[in-house]
């Protein structure tokens, strides 16, 4: 098998991950191989951190500890919703300067999916749910039979809070940062996940998007965009 010049197997891809959908965000270094993306580092970055200003060095220092030039990156990988308007529209604009700069693929990755993919597999059906405001969820249905297996049951959707509620059954599983709120709410017999899978990980991103590369799956760097399932407090507005 032929090697690299800094000594891995040459078929490997070097992914940088973004994930910036909520308060918090992360970045993350991963080595995507014939099975699967790898994990090499991670940065989790507070509300204060996840800014264009602060982002940018953020990638800059996980870069260096993974001892990587910029241009060694293949894939860029970024969740683009649903999510914080403000945090999605830093992380998709990151992502997609840093591919044209490079000259790397462009994979975005829907956010409750990236939620998924860190759950344990298991037979019953999972939901992922984000706080959308307005008592309302965006949320999402899934069968994770085997690891980074995602099958969708129901598209990511915006809710109401109570018809949601009303909608879980016993064996349900929930994950999502809108638990935080909703924990106590949830029906007898619905399990909420351990709350450290309750936040969408850079991590999850890459994985998500390296299997998709790997079925063909590329996305236009100047297409890109996020999408937010609901127009702005100023477009609405505006609209209405």
């Amino acid at each position: 098998m032929p090697f690299d010049d800094v000594g891995y197997m040459s078929h490997t891809e070097r992914i940088l991950a973004i994930e910036t959908s909520g308060r918090c965000g992360s970045v993350a270094t991963l080595w995507g191989d014939a099975n699967e993306a790898s994990l090499i580092g991670q940065a989790v970055l507070t509300g204060s951190q996840r800014t264009a200003q602060s982002l940018a060095p953020a990638i800059q220092q996980l870069l260096a500890s993974a001892n990587w030039s910029p241009n060694y990156v293949d894939l860029v990988a970024v969740a683009v919703g649903p999510g914080s308007f403000t945090g999605l529209r830093i992380g998709v604009t990151t992502a997609k300067a840093f591919a044209y700069a490079v000259d790397a693929e462009l994979v975005g990755v829907n956010t409750l999916t990236a939620l998924a993919a860190q759950t344990p597999p298991s037979a019953s059906p999972l939901w992922t749910v984000l706080d959308a405001q307005r008592r309302e969820l965006f949320a999402a249905k899934f069968r994770v039979a085997q690891r980074l297996d995602i099958r969708v049951e129901r598209s990511t959707a915006i809710v109401p809070q109570e018809r949601w509620l009303a909608s879980l059954t016993a064996g349900d599983r929930v994950v999502g940062p809108a638990l935080k709120r909703l924990l106590a709410l949830l029906p007898g017999g619905v399990v909420a996940l351990p709350e450290e899978l309750w936040q969408p990980m850079a991590t999850a991103v890459g994985q998500v998007a390296w299997k998709v590369y790997q079925a063909g799956q590329r996305d236009d760097v100047w297409k890109l965009a996020p999408n937010y399932y609901r127009p702005s407090a100023a477009e609405e507005k505006r609209l209405g």
